[in-house]
């Protein structure tokens, strides 16, 4: 028969239910055609390229892979006033277990509006029939079954140099279609039922297909049960061994073949891994002298239009029960004159190539893709098969074919994903480092402001007070009880001249007079104004500096390193070491002023640059030494941070102070 007469349906047969899909691509690796593509992690079935297994509607936990429902249209078919006849595939026992006479089973689908209820075992048996002749034929042609749909349309469009292979015959349900259109006429309304989604889409000689899944919410919706049905027959010609059609090797027991390993001819193969491994070594001409019978499922009893949660082999005694007594009770005399009377039906049929394979990539771009992943060398394929696909490289083709993403490979969207903690982490850390110093450099900003004030205000004031002090000073001679007192005053109130000026510093009312200042002289220079005793051990270290030259304010430098080490000294009354730790990069320049002395408490860190602040004693210190530090190094655009522990249960006490200046201003 001409191949005009197959299938035109153009309908998406599968689909996705996006808000469903979950990103676990299942039916990518489930999918023999890779006819899922993934966009933005969702997979959407490509019906130019889907052969309507099924598969992915049977692997996907979350219901996201359905398939077209057809009941509505089968019941526009049943209003029509032609004469409707169902045809059901002989694989319903493992489907309907729960109806222990199938007669009732009949009369339940009878009910539903047909006026005719036939069995597809009957167009098995013939095509069976036709099956032992063309292998019997004994010439060194090697065929390849055509009774699966989703074998053929697998062949057809990804292995079309074997569709000269594929068993020129109809199908058991085509068969069976043109038994009823001879018996009926051809004004009638023919319905398949059964458990393969890919007949719905096989041949316009029937009219419509619904599933066995389909056939039970019918049953639900119409309130048709056991109870409400007399037990009737299977219209005639009632099949024979064809109904064991539905397993692995029902072809060959109904066709009479021998099965014998050591002398037959005939290798099977069932569900999608095996099945494309056989058409692949046919191809590849490994396979010779062989005929293959193939199916897309484990046996149709396998198959997406089945109910879910079903076992395979349960499902199979459940059918070899009903076809042994099938057999028994059969009149085979009734059933040979059938096959006698049908057996010039034309069973015949061609099939086309219809080439939908994608074009090999260029292994550059396979390469590229690869290496995106972090799959430099064979040995970072890892081939863990997560991501949808067999292999590493199947995936990067895909991928260059613009069917998968690189976000499927799970490793790599692992790996990056710890990478991107490990970036967040960082850059919180960097964050609350910002803030710190911003919520710092806004309290010393306001209190900046705060000491301007009273700087300026006291400045004048005092000024009167240093220069009358002074000129009674004078005037007071040097053995007159009142000269001590005066003195007193001179020196207290040079005291307070140098807290203003202080304030004035911290306030940053200073300029910076930037010169090119060598930071090892200035850090030997600072060390060498300041009294260190025998007892502490003093270093520069300098293995880092690359360049020592810098443009700073030199004066106001060594003010500010004078003080940390001087701070540092007195923190180790007991002895220890100071280190001078010099550094610098392209644009930067960083002095580290670190000792082992007592350290500073967790609680004070935060009050350290403030003026006024010190965890000296009452009269050694004004409290302005690391205000005027900070003031200074801000006014030099640059930071300085304190790490210190004074805590010894966490460990050795000491602290350092990290200058941060820029090279040039």
């Amino acid at each position: 028969m001409d191949n005009s007469k197959l299938s035109n349906k153009n309908r998406d047969l599968v689909y996705t239910v996006k808000n469903r899909c979950r990103v676990c691509y299942t039916c990518v690796r489930e999918c023999p055609a890779k006819a899922i593509k993934i966009i933005n992690g969702q997979a959407e079935v490509l019906n130019e390229r889907c052969i309507v297994c099924g598969n992915c509607t049977k692997v996907c936990s979350q219901g996201a892979k359905v398939y077209l429902n057809t009941t509505e249209k089968m019941f526009e078919l049943l209003k029509s006033g032609k004469k409707n006849i169902a045809i059901v595939a002989p694989s319903f026992p493992a489907e309907f277990k729960e109806i222990a006479n199938y007669k009732i089973f009949v009369s339940m689908v009878r009910a539903i509006g047909f006026d005719v209820v036939s069995e597809v075992a009957f167009g098995a048996d013939l095509v069976a029939i036709q099956y032992r002749k063309l292998i019997d034929q004994g010439t060194d042609k090697c065929y390849i079954s055509s009774d699966c749909p989703a074998i053929v349309s697998y062949i057809e469009h990804y292995h079309p140099a074997l569709v000269k292979d594929l068993a020129p015959l109809a199908s058991p349900m085509v068969a069976m279609s043109r038994v009823m259109k001879r018996k009926y006429g051809d004004n009638i309304n023919l319905i398949f039922i059964g458990p393969c989604v890919a007949k719905k889409a096989e041949t316009d000689e029937v009219d419509e297909m619904i599933t066995f899944t389909e056939l039970r919410d019918i049953f639900i919706q119409m309130g048709i049960t056991q109870k409400t049905v007399h037990p009737s027959e299977f219209d005639s010609p009632l099949g024979g061994k064809g109904a064991i059609f539905p397993i692995s090797r029902g072809l060959l027991q109904t066709a009479g073949i021998t099965d014998d390993l050591l002398v037959g001819d005939i290798i099977v193969a069932e569900g999608r891994n095996n099945f494309q491994e056989a058409i692949k070594e046919f191809e590849d001409g490994f396979i010779k002298n062989q005929h293959l019978e193939l199916l897309g499922c484990e046996g149709c009893i396998m198959g997406p239009g089945m109910s879910g949660g079903g076992r395979q082999y349960a499902r199979r005694i459940l059918l070899n029960n009903y076809v042994n007594k099938k057999i028994n009770s059969l009149n085979e005399k009734e059933w040979q004159n059938n096959i006698d009377k049908y057996s010039d039906i034309d069973l015949t049929v061609n099939f086309e190539s219809k080439r939908r394979v994608l074009e090999f990539p260029d292994w550059k771009d396979i390469r590229y893709v690869l290496e995106s992943m972090g799959k430099k060398d064979a040995k970072d394929h890892l081939n863990c098969g997560a991501c949808g696909y067999d292999s590493c490289e199947e995936h990067a083709i895909a991928i260059v074919q613009g069917l998968a993403e690189t976000e499927m490979c799970l490793p790599h969207t692992i790996e990056k994903l710890h990478k991107s903690i490990t970036d967040l982490a960082i850059t919180n850390d960097k964050l609350s480092s910002i803030q710190q110093a911003l919520k710092q450099s806004e309290k010393m900003a306001s209190m900046g402001q705060l000491s301007a004030g009273i700087a300026h205000e006291l400045n004048n004031p005092l000024g009167v007070v240093i220069m009358y002090a002074n000129i009674l000073l004078e005037e007071a001679p040097k053995d007159s009880p009142i000269y001590k007192d005066l003195k007193l005053i001179v020196d207290q109130t040079n005291r307070c001249k140098k807290i203003v000026g202080g304030l004035l510093n911290f306030a940053r009312k200073n300029q910076v007079n930037s010169t090119e200042v060598d930071i090892v002289k200035l850090s030997e220079q600072c060390l060498q104004a300041v009294i260190v005793p025998q007892n502490i051990d003093v270093s520069i270290d300098r293995d880092k500096l690359r360049n020592p030259l810098a443009m700073l304010d030199q004066e106001q430098m060594i003010q500010v390193l004078t003080n940390l080490i001087k701070n540092s000294v007195e923190a180790m009354p007991k002895g220890g070491k100071l280190k001078v730790l010099l550094e610098d990069s392209e644009n930067e320049v960083f002095f580290t002023i670190s000792d082992t002395g007592s350290g500073i408490k967790e609680s004070d860190k935060d009050k350290i640059f403030e003026p006024f602040f010190t965890t000296k004693g009452i009269g050694k210190g004004t409290g302005l030494g690391l205000a005027t530090a900070y003031g200074i190094v801000k006014m030099h655009k640059g930071k300085i941070e304190l790490e210190s522990n004074a805590d010894i249960s966490k460990g050795p006490t000491g602290t350092s102070f990290k200058i941060e200046l820029p090279r040039i201003r």
